[in-house]
């Protein structure tokens, strides 16, 4: 037996304790864990290989779940023998997801579920069973953290081909004399379920906690173990869950489905562009507001862009920002002061993203340096139109990508004009396109 000193944070060991870790530089992560020494022993069997050509390699099958939403995430389903990571706050939604997916799976695949629980006790999970009134004979349940009763249970049932362990920070290797949770016991029963689950041809979903950081707790390698990762996003204070794909072998990153919060469970949002947006697109004016037509994954969305800004007798104005970068805030205040004369060193700045979206891309710079705007001058954007282009350094506005996908769904919702980049090639969408070449033109639009 050895003692070595592993990171919590980031899963670096070392022979001896420091108070900060060297790789990623986190301080009081490093924690003592008693690894056994077992003698290596040669195995030196042959395998067999296949070619790449041919139908030697068989496609595995998808499995559908019933849920469209959740579907698209996973590229069509899911994978037979794939591991799925799913992270989230607690409370959000995972386990019952879950038990959704299990019914869904075992009502139209006629396949066995096992349901290993090693946060709640059978009854508990039972009482969930019977809110989201799921009655399916399909799932079997297992109430246990022993990572050798899980191993030992699916290879006595080996008609079991769904696998959900809730949560993987609960499971435990008894040849590890390390606490549950730490870095080498996550690593090593993650390790041991993903190979069962490649070797049983079983779909695996494990559910994982999270670091008040936002970040799957446990050691990067994790991530890097499973074929797909997902993130439940939303606050609990809100009825609508985003659930986005950040790592997905078998189909798009960055895909998200939508969903809402019920008493009968997660319900999927067929039109998330709705739930965003206040009021229609024909009588939207509304000052310091725009709407971006941003694109998750392959799924346009349209989201409003909401800004305030506020006269203060602090020293150093506040930047509060939610849904956005804050230092991409501040890069867009510094090209509107040098780039266009609009100082506001002085003021306060506010910016929210509608819904507890959070976006990402780029070409949501425009929307924010429009809303600024119209909350300087005090007059609403054009109304019924979509604003969308990535700001340069120099003021210049670049051009965006799905150019057409984003006008498609902004004529669906029944917007009537786009402000865009100027050098992009745009369809017809009967969608009237004010092109811009300098975030200076903003100007000419409230004029």
């Amino acid at each position: 037996m050895k003692a070595v000193y592993v990171c919590q944070s980031c899963g670096h060991s070392t022979g001896r304790w420091v108070g900060r870790c060297v790789a990623c530089n986190n301080w009081d992560t490093i924690v003592e864990e008693m690894v056994v020494k077992t003698e290596a022993r040669s195995t030196s069997a042959p395998i067999s290989i296949k070619a790449l050509s041919g139908n030697e390699i068989i496609t595995p099958d998808r499995l559908l779940t019933g849920i469209e939403e959740l579907d698209r995430v996973f590229g069509g389903g899911v994978v037979q023998g794939a591991s799925i990571l799913i992270g989230g706050e607690p409370g959000i939604g995972k386990s019952t997801l879950l038990l959704k997916i299990a019914a869904n799976v075992g009502q139209l695949s006629s396949l066995e579920c096992l349901y290993v629980s090693g946060e709640e006790s059978l009854e508990q999970v039972s009482l969930r069973a019977r809110r989201l009134k799921i009655n399916e004979p399909k799932i079997k349940l297992l109430s246990t953290v022993s990572l050798a009763n899980v191993v030992t249970t699916i290879r006595e049932n080996r008609n079991i081909k769904f696998l959900i362990i809730d949560s993987i920070q609960t499971m435990y290797d008894s040849k590890i004399t390390s606490a549950p949770g730490t870095v080498t016991q996550v690593r090593t029963c993650a390790h041991a379920l993903t190979i069962l689950a490649k070797q049983y041809g079983i779909s695996l979903l494990i559910v994982s906690h999270i670091t008040k950081d936002g970040q799957i707790a446990g050691p990067k390698t994790l991530e890097h173990m499973v074929d797909t990762v997902l993130y439940f996003e939303g606050e609990n204070s809100n009825q609508y869950r985003i659930l986005r794909a950040i790592k997905n072998r078998f189909g798009p990153a960055s895909e998200i489905g939508v969903f809402e919060m019920s008493e009968t469970g997660l319900v999927p949002v067929d039109n998330p562009s709705s739930l965003f947006l206040v009021g229609n697109a024909d009588n939207r004016e509304i000052v310091g507001s725009a709407v971006f037509a941003g694109v998750e994954g392959s799924r346009p969305i349209l989201m409003e862009v909401q800004a305030l800004i506020a006269e203060t007798n602090m020293v150093t104005p506040r930047r509060a920002v939610v849904g956005w970068d804050i230092n991409r805030l501040a890069m867009i205040i510094a090209v509107l002061n040098a780039r266009c004369k609009m100082f506001l060193h002085n003021k306060e700045v506010y910016l929210n993203i509608a819904g507890g979206l959070k976006i990402q891309e780029p070409s949501a710079d425009l929307a924010v340096a429009a809303s600024l705007f119209s909350s300087i001058v005090n007059l609403p954007l054009p109304a019924s139109s979509i604003v969308c282009g990535e700001v340069a350094l120099s003021g210049e506005i670049k051009n965006i990508s799905y150019a057409d996908l984003r006008l498609k769904e902004a004529k669906k919702l029944g917007f009537k004009k786009a402000i865009m980049p100027k050098n992009g090639n745009y369809s017809s969408h009967d969608i009237e396109v004010i092109k811009l070449g300098h975030v200076r033109e903003l100007r000419e639009i409230f004029n």
